[in-house]
């Protein structure tokens, strides 16, 4: 696209005020043609009523332009663009969060920041310009709307020259103070972030990233990616968004629509496979044990005991004043040869049926010529029949099957103190009536996917995937079968029993062994004082991941000896309120309501501002000032101590607070006083 107003430059010098005057109007153009986008397509809602066709037709067309219409409503206030390539054929591309065109006709104002053609806005630089003179970086006020006047600032970099500057909106927009929900990185993408965001819809990926890498990001973009590169393939078996907790999906909630993608499912892995409510609590050894990788097969065998391969009676099934019989070997063959090809369970029962009907089938043509399907659904009901495929491959629920195996645990893969771990000590009077725990709902969803296979989705994204169990990794894998990952974590962070040690075991119970594991280690976000003080749990952790490194200078950090831990608590959140910026405030979980009630009667409530996390909620969200309630407690709280400490430490990205009133653990030895 050229402009006569906007040609491309090929030397530095240029006005300032004049180049932004000329910006702005072009923003004001881009801003009247989005309207009009989003008249003609409410216009082309009303009119699509009215289109002749099938009523099927009629639906479809009228579900793809009220979707359409919803996303022109839902688009998120902001700037519509925030770069620009000048290139050496003297196009001029204006890149943004989507695409924008005075009509299907001309040119687009906006080039979608997924498009092919935008990825020299990310990749070219003085070694490769790719065809780029100049690359312009734009600067909006904080917190814009989207009026043009917000448009307050231009970087020009020119690539063949080398000359321009390169970096500050950048570093402006990573380091500005963060408020609300996550933002989208879609201005500020590097090189290699690009490179995975760009990943084909066949490739899964797990991404080991560092504490401020950017991975969460990372992956929400490629979903976004996909999205928009691969519509029909991925809209059509769906795209699924998996966090560790609600309070982590409200975080991300933003950036997908912010990117032009909404409808898009994002649940825990709790909520994707739940069948039943949690009504009771697992020990720990019997949770250890039912998350194992070994219940796949304990499930699994208990099933299919349930399948007779050796029928002990003949079948006879009368057909007016003809009697059709299978022996008992006949109908042993058929059943362990639909055995042996091990469809899921349902599949195997309905398989056996057909098997049977259709040896019956070939009996009664040899005698009476060729018969029509009208006979073989009649027989296939007949009572002996069903008799038979019941005998011998029964109908059964997987909360059946888990009651057995939790009565009667009798599984040689398990030990004997394993067996005696996951065994009711009452077991109630049904399967009915049965109280589920949380890890029980992990096995009743690998018995429900034995029985019968689940709608799977094109792409899932993993985030916090080190913190899976096998049996969590194993009911992601079954939903992504026929489709691929992105697999998102830190093994350093990994805070639950069954924390994964090292990614390719954890691939292998994913489903994707051939995944490549793609490290990010250099930090946008978190500066470099709170990355080093957090660098000094890597050796407690055992955890094989490289320091990380920050490309932010500075950063704060302050240790605070209290003799009263709420008081000193309270007082630290006040001076934070001084400045700019999300303040949060982790503690042990016994510390949150304390604290909260401490902040509330001195007028501080949580709020957007303010927010009082217990550390185990902690993963995933981001703070510009923390406030650390007794390190000491975070670590003593549980097993893995030293891991939840270092998610903890790493949620600021700007300044942190140790308050203390017991002593520091060993670790955090020399903190910044």
């Amino acid at each position: 696209m050229t402009s006569p107003d906007l040609e491309p430059a090929t030397e530095p010098a240029f006005e300032p005020v004049l180049e932004l005057a000329r910006e702005r109007d072009h923003h004001d153009a881009c801003r009247a043609a989005l309207a009009r986008m989003a008249e003609d397509v409410a216009e082309q809602v009303v009119t699509g009523e009215d289109v002749a066709a099938s009523g099927a037709d009629a639906e479809a067309l009228g579900y793809h332009l009220r979707s359409r219409a919803k996303e022109f409503g839902e688009q998120p206030p902001g700037p519509l663009f925030f770069g620009r390539l000048d290139r050496e054929d003297g196009q001029i591309l204006h890149i943004g969060r989507r695409r924008i065109a005075e009509n299907p006709a001309t040119p687009p104002l906006v080039i979608d920041w997924r498009a092919p053609v935008s990825r020299a806005y990310y990749q070219a630089g003085a070694h490769d310009p790719q065809g780029v003179v100049r690359r312009r970086r734009f600067g909006w006020a904080p917190y814009s709307q989207g009026d043009s006047a917000d448009l307050t600032g231009l970087e020009d970099e020119y690539l063949r020259s080398g000359t321009g500057t390169a970096g500050e909106i950048v570093t402006q927009e990573i380091e500005r103070p963060r408020t609300g929900p996550m933002r989208d990185i879609a201005a500020t993408l590097q090189p290699e972030q690009d490179d995975l965001v760009r990943s084909g819809p066949a490739v899964s990926l797990c991404v080991q990233g560092a504490p401020g890498t950017g991975k969460t990001a990372v992956g929400l973009h490629r979903a976004a990616y996909l999205l928009y590169t691969h519509p029909q393939r991925v809209r059509r078996s769906g795209l699924l968004v998996l966090g560790p907790s609600r309070t982590f999906l409200s975080y991300i909630s933003e950036v997908l629509p912010a990117l032009g993608e909404s409808g898009i499912r994002q649940s825990t892995v709790d909520e994707e496979i739940a069948r039943q409510g949690v009504r009771a609590v697992d020990g720990e050894a019997a949770a250890l044990v039912k998350h194992d990788a070994r219940m796949a097969r304990v499930l699994r065998t208990a099933l299919y005991a349930r399948v007779d391969t050796a029928p002990a009676v003949p079948l006879t099934v009368r057909d007016g004043s003809y009697h059709w019989r299978l022996t008992a070997d006949e109908l042993a063959r058929i059943v362990t040869a639909v055995r042996e090809e091990a469809p899921p369970y349902a599949t195997g029962r309905e398989r056996v049926r057909d098997r049977v009907v259709r040896a019956l089938q070939l009996q009664a043509e040899r005698r009476a010529g060729p018969l029509g399907g009208a006979w073989a659904r009649r027989i296939e009901r007949a009572r002996p029949v069903s008799a038979f495929v019941d005998g011998c491959w029964p109908k059964v629920t997987p909360e059946e099957v888990l009651a057995e195996v939790l009565t009667d645990p009798r599984d040689e893969a398990l030990t004997s103190d394993e067996r005696e771990a996951i065994r009711w000590a009452r077991p109630p009077r049904s399967y009915r009536s049965a109280k589920w725990t949380a890890a029980d709902l992990v096995l009743l969803d690998e018995l429900a996917g034995l029985i019968e296979r689940p709608e799977g989705y094109a792409h899932v994204v993993v985030d916090e995937a080190q913190d899976l169990s096998p049996m969590q990794c194993r009911a992601i894998a079954r939903r992504a079968a026929f489709g691929s990952l992105t697999v998102l974590g830190d093994l350093a962070q990994g805070t639950t029993p069954w924390a994964a040690g090292g990614w390719r075991e954890q691939l292998v119970h994913l489903g994707k062994p051939d995944a490549e594991v793609v490290p990010l280690t250099i930090g946008y976000r978190v500066p470099e004082a709170i990355v080093a003080l957090a660098n000094r749990l890597l050796p407690t952790l055992g955890a094989d991941v490289a320091p990380a490194a920050s490309l932010r200078a500075g950063g704060e950090v302050t240790c605070t000896a209290v003799e009263s831990l709420v008081e000193g608590v309270v007082e630290a959140v006040a001076k934070a309120l001084t400045r700019e910026g999300a303040i949060g405030v982790i503690a042990a979980e016994p510390m949150v309501a304390p604290v909260a009630r401490a902040l509330a009667a001195i007028g501080i409530e949580a709020d957007g501002r303010v927010a009082v996390v217990p550390a185990t909620l902690a993963k995933g969200l981001e703070y510009d000032h923390v406030v650390v309630a007794e390190p000491a407690a975070i670590v003593a709280a549980e097993p893995r101590g030293h891991h939840r400490l270092y998610v903890v430490l790493t949620r600021a990205v700007s300044r942190l607070d140790l308050v203390h009133s017991e002593p520091l653990p060993d670790c955090l030895g020399g903190a910044a006083a």
